[in-house]
């Protein structure tokens, strides 16, 4: 009988948690194990307790840097840890897997999920060799360590960061098939062109701003087409100004449809979906909800993003930051014939359902949790 334990699962937002962690938390519970959710507060705290998970809040500053204020993030996980008595910690996003990986208890097991390396570990960045030093000291005390493309884990693992022997694989985050099903139906389609849509939260390094212009090269030579922006605002200055989405909205390059709980409908209305991120991903979940929809894809061949897709297979690569290559990428898909826009669309499905399947990664999951030595 596999051991019962109490397992936090701590991450920089409460929204992160139920959005992409609730189905994992669920299986662990029905695993038999005690669940804690361990984030900041936000809109999405009470719905993870209305599944009836235990939530602490967690006072951290996803974007923070004040040093004082991060030290005291630190002891306050720590002490955390250690008033609901936890025995294993799964961490989640940059913040999430050093905080926890620094402030472990003697006793306590430790699995970290990296996403996707981000800005922080792009060429040059001056904020690379102080990641470098807060991860090998974090993730230096983790039983297992789960990436979600094989770029960053052959980064760690060739700086001595992760030891080969605790990194894993993972296909992303998963995606749940049952849930992003492709439709036939198109809603409310009253668009005489095709459709494209970036969603994700609006930060500069999504690419948002090549996006809006590749819509205007695009539109000028073929007016019906649609670009729309689904996704929260980012307040911080990595975020894309509102002015300037406003002003794109005015020069009518771009129809910003502002946030949703529920992508579908949005996807079921949509031809196909953009994501041109010129920074480290993990595997994109919103290219794989799409590509599960049985949405074509456009994205850059930047680690992690190039994972969801098949180039000419289930969409196109375009070079990250790089107007010139989006456009083309964009006008190649406008030039395929309807029937093999819906093939692309079909072969993407099939690579979800091949690759990229949910189940996969909490199957991981519960392997590692019931092999990991208390």
């Amino acid at each position: 009988m596999p051991r019962r334990r109490r397992i936090a699962i701590v991450a920089n937002t409460s929204w992160y948690l139920y959005n992409f962690r609730a189905t994992l938390m669920r299986a662990l519970r029905e695993a038999g194990h005690d669940v804690v959710a361990i984030a900041p507060t936000d809109g999405f705290s009470a719905k993870i307790a209305e599944e009836g998970f235990v939530h602490r809040h967690f006072p951290l500053d996803p974007a923070g840097t004040n040093p004082l204020c991060e030290l005291g993030s630190v002891l306050a996980l720590r002490r955390l840890l250690r008033d609901e008595r936890i025995d294993m910690v799964l961490s989640f996003t940059p913040k999430g897997n050093i905080y926890s990986g620094l402030v472990l208890h003697r006793h306590m097991r430790f699995i970290a999920n990296v996403s996707g390396l981000g800005r922080a570990f792009a060429n040059g960045s001056r904020l690379e060799w102080l990641m470098g030093f807060l991860f090998r000291r974090a993730l230096g005390r983790a039983c297992a360590v789960l990436f979600q493309n094989g770029d960053d884990m052959q980064l760690l693992v060739a700086n001595r960061i992760v030891g080969e022997s605790t990194a894993f694989r993972i296909p992303g985050s998963g995606v749940d098939l049952q849930k992003f099903v492709p439709r036939d139906e198109k809603p409310d389609r009253t668009e005489p062109g095709l459709v494209f849509l970036l969603f994700a939260r609006l930060l500069r390094a999504k690419g948002v701003g090549y996006y809006a212009e590749a819509a205007r090269r695009i539109k000028a030579r073929h007016p019906d087409m649609v670009f729309r922006v689904l996704g929260p605002l980012e307040p911080s200055s990595a975020g894309v100004p509102e002015r300037a989405l406003r002003s794109w909205e005015q020069e009518g390059i771009i129809e910003y449809v502002g946030v949703a709980n529920d992508v579908r409908p949005h996807l079921a209305n949509t031809d196909c979906v953009v994501l041109p991120t010129y920074y480290r991903e993990g595997v994109p979940r919103s290219l794989l909800e799409a590509a599960a929809m049985s949405k074509p894809l456009v994205t850059t061949d930047v680690a992690g993003s190039r994972d969801a897709v098949e180039d000419g297979i289930t969409g196109f690569l375009c070079r990250a930051q790089d107007t010139d290559s989006l456009v083309a990428s964009l006008e190649k898909f406008i030039a395929l014939p309807p029937a093999e826009r819906l093939e692309m669309g079909q072969r993407g499905r099939a690579k979800m359902e091949a690759e990229f399947d949910e189940k996969f990664v909490i199957d991981r999951y519960l392997d590692l949790v019931s092999k990991t030595v208390p």
